[in-house]
């Protein structure tokens, strides 16, 4: 009976060899602890050329030593199994895009011997990937030349009324009326002056300068810096933040952006608020589930479903085309992004809004070395 079993055993194994490693339509290659490839089958060799007795390295990326990165490196220290995407070089020299697979192989005493990796080709995916951003990319160019055209011409018909207003006291010796026009010129040369700084801003966007700060310290300075004007406005400005949640790792210039934008938004919304009542924004901060929140709560006029849909969409702005340039939210939600968090709101027509920041702690940057900062400082220099 011993003897049937490993005739069956050694059945099973050619068939597994003949019908799955030697057939199936990805690379499989075997690599042992000095990262020298002992195995592969005939998809293996046919992208990737030549493998026997050939490191890992060299095979798939053409490098002398071993990457910095290893993702097999790991896995032979930790026994985990890996999924990551790569890039490496096929047999005629070209770059391929791989979806690669790691799974150690332990021997009887639980050490682990080999790994074996399965890499499948998504070179098509991301080619389509590339010019699916591309696209977007050129439909975000035409969103923005439409953006600025309109923008200038309600600043140029600001300007013309201006010029006319000008123009005309001075054949009438209207004072008044030159006083006025000279005044509509100076308003709409700082719109536009606004205008353009905005747009330049946004297109130039902005690294984050990371460093161990205090999450409450660029909350309260935008609560004072708008305290004052919302009570001129009839509005209350209030801040709750949690004490003591500790240093983390924020561009702190980048956050006081992001809450100044939301506050300065949240105050608008009750001005613009077609109910009368005692408004309030609030400004709170704390740390739950491991990740810090900002939320920014108003009473105002609220959105209804239309206006909430565009909310993140490029130039939309409930401000006005004299106020607002639609920039705001856009810029919020970079550097959010830039801090590995997200941006979300909730509101109700006529009852107000709450614009909620989630920055979870194992998602936000690395505040950079001294070194690093040295470094960059030259290039700069």
């Amino acid at each position: 009976m011993p003897e049937h079993r490993e005739v069956v055993a050694d059945e099973i194994q050619n068939w597994i060899r003949s019908h799955l490693f030697d057939q199936v339509p990805i690379a499989i290659s075997i690599i042992d602890r000095d990262y020298r490839i002992v195995d592969a089958n005939p998809h293996f060799e046919k992208l990737y050329g030549a493998w026997e007795d050939r490191p890992c390295y060299e095979v798939y990326k053409g490098r002398d030593e071993p990457c910095l990165e290893c993702a097999a490196m790991k896995t032979f220290e930790d026994g985990r199994v890996r999924v990551r995407e790569e890039q490496g070089m096929v047999s005629d020299g070209d770059q391929m895009d791989y979806l690669v697979q790691m799974v150690p192989v332990r021997g009887p005493l639980g050490a682990i011997r080999f790994i074996v990796e399965m890499s499948t080709d998504i070179s098509p995916v991301k080619r389509l990937e590339r010019e699916k951003r591309e696209a977007e990319r050129l439909a975000a160019v035409g969103e923005t030349v439409a953006g600025i055209a309109h923008g200038i011409k309600n600043v140029l018909m600001g300007l013309e009324g201006g010029m006319y207003a000008v123009n005309s006291g001075i054949e009438l010796g209207d004072d008044a009326r030159i006083a006025r026009g000279w005044t509509t010129l100076e308003e709409n040369v700082d719109r536009i002056s606004q205008f353009v700084k905005e747009f330049l801003g946004f297109a130039r966007g902005r690294e984050t300068a990371t460093s161990l700060v205090d999450p409450n310290a660029p909350a309260q300075d935008v609560v004072t810096l708008f305290k004052e004007e919302a009570a001129r406005s009839g509005v209350r400005l209030e801040a709750d933040l949690q004490p003591d949640i500790g240093l983390l790792p924020l561009d702190a210039d980048g956050i006081h952006t992001c809450l100044a934008n939301l506050v300065s938004n949240a105050i608008d919304a009750c001005l613009v608020s077609e109910t009368r009542r005692q408004f309030a924004v609030t400004l709170a901060s704390r740390f739950e589930d491991d990740t810090l929140v900002y939320e920014v709560t108003d009473n105002g006029g609220g959105m209804d479903y239309e206006i909430s849909r565009k909310v993140f969409s490029k130039f939309f702005t409930t401000k006005g085309s004299d106020r607002g340039t639609g920039l705001g939210l856009l810029t919020t939600k970079r550097i959010v992004n830039q801090h590995g968090g997200s941006v979300s709101f909730t509101s109700k027509e006529g009852e107000g809004s709450v614009f909620r920041i989630e920055l979870p702690r194992d998602r936000l940057p690395r505040p950079k070395t001294p070194e690093q900062s040295d470094d960059r400082n030259r290039l700069n220099g």
